[in-house]
């Protein structure tokens, strides 16, 4: 009897023991999957110039770090030895760098500027190297081409190159826009009710015979090419198997590839040609600019959520991005921030680094210090 006594009390102690131990690994998980979701970045972009000093890169980095800032992404005009130049000054300051690039658009691109063949062709046949939609700095490659499209990834390849870097972030990766953010047509003085020709891209000989090659029809003689679905799938197919080369490319040298869209999938393939929660890619961007589209901030929300579920079951992560001039207050940034969060990203970008105020910069501290 005295010894059926002590097996079953040391029965009864190994087993509490077992199932404290388990509350133990459960709330273990609990906790880092806590650490985990409370981690979010913050990031600006900026465009680097090389006849600025290492010290005021310094003093920039040194800015940014203090407010909380976590990560940059820099616009070297796609020089690699500028951008050898830059990481080590921002890691030393403890940010994280992307290397970013114009992709597709192409602004005085002294290699492609001696290929005309290679720019994108509108609907009213004329190309981007001499006739440029919108704005002079729109010069957009194709996509089809063969030619201009190595130019491209050999251009990714170059910054993938790059010790140190984060990733090669892609920007201006889409087609030109065919409809542009509803509040910058008074600028232009333009009204976009329907597609115009003149910001149809592309329709040079490659894309045409391409689109004939699968479909058997010519797009130029398509009754509406707006409700031609195949028409607008070959072309959001085409920067598609440009960006998926690029992720192989940078992968390649251990590197993410990370890309600056449109604010969430259906509006950027209405408006430019862009289905980013299609790509193989590791995080997007979304540049979701509530101004450019009259809206308010709470927009900032609704555009992050629509991401979220676009991407669900894929590992492509979301960073927000928002435009400082927007924001009329420090509490409507702060709230814009608390809104990315909310609704699933895993970080928020400004643009850009330079226009962010003192007391921009003191509500991001706070904020951040907040999120912890």
């Amino acid at each position: 009897m005295k010894f059926t006594k002590i097996f079953l009390l040391v029965f009864l102690f190994s087993m509490f023991s077992c199932a404290n131990t388990e509350s133990k690994k459960t709330n273990t998980n609990t906790s880092e999957a806590d650490i985990e979701t409370t981690t979010f970045d913050f990031a600006v972009w900026i465009t680097a110039d090389a006849k600025r000093k290492n010290d005021d890169y310094t003093q920039e980095f040194i800015k940014y770090k203090s407010a909380g800032i976590d990560e940059v992404l820099i616009n070297t005009n796609t020089d690699p030895a500028l951008l050898k130049r830059l990481v080590p000054i921002a890691s030393k300051n403890g940010l994280k760098v992307h290397a970013w690039i114009m992709a597709m658009n192409r602004p005085g691109d002294s290699i492609a500027l001696k290929h005309p063949e290679w720019y994108a062709v509108s609907k009213e046949g004329k190309s981007c190297y001499d006739t440029r939609p919108y704005v002079g700095y729109y010069q957009w490659l194709c996509p089809t081409k063969e030619a201009s499209r190595n130019h491209v990834l050999s251009l990714v390849e170059g910054l993938a190159k790059v010790d140190g870097i984060e990733s090669v972030h892609l920007d201006y990766i889409r087609f030109c826009d065919i409809f542009l953010p509803i509040g910058l047509l008074p600028k232009y003085n333009l009204v976009q009710d329907t597609e115009l020709p003149e910001y149809d891209f592309c329709y040079c000989d490659a894309c045409v015979s391409a689109f004939e090659k699968i479909h058997h029809k010519n797009p130029k003689e398509s009754h509406n090419t707006a409700i031609d679905m195949e028409w607008k799938n070959f072309r959001l197919n085409a920067i598609k198997a440009v960006v998926d080369d690029a992720y192989e490319i940078v992968h390649k040298y251990n590197k993410n590839l990370t890309a600056a869209v449109f604010p969430y999938p259906e509006m950027a393939d209405h408006m430019v040609r862009q289905r980013w929660d299609k790509w193989n890619i590791d995080e997007v961007y979304p540049m979701i600019y509530h101004g450019f589209y009259n809206e308010e901030v709470d927009w900032v929300g609704y555009a992050t959520k629509q991401g979220i579920a676009d991407l669900e079951g894929k590992k492509t992560k979301i960073n927000t991005g928002v435009y400082l001039p927007a924001f009329k207050t420090e509490s409507e940034l702060i709230k814009a921030i608390q809104l990315a969060k909310d609704n699933g990203a895993k970080g928020i970008t400004f643009f850009d680094g330079p226009a962010l105020t003192e007391a921009q910069l003191k509500a991001i501290k706070e904020m951040k210090a907040n999120l912890k």
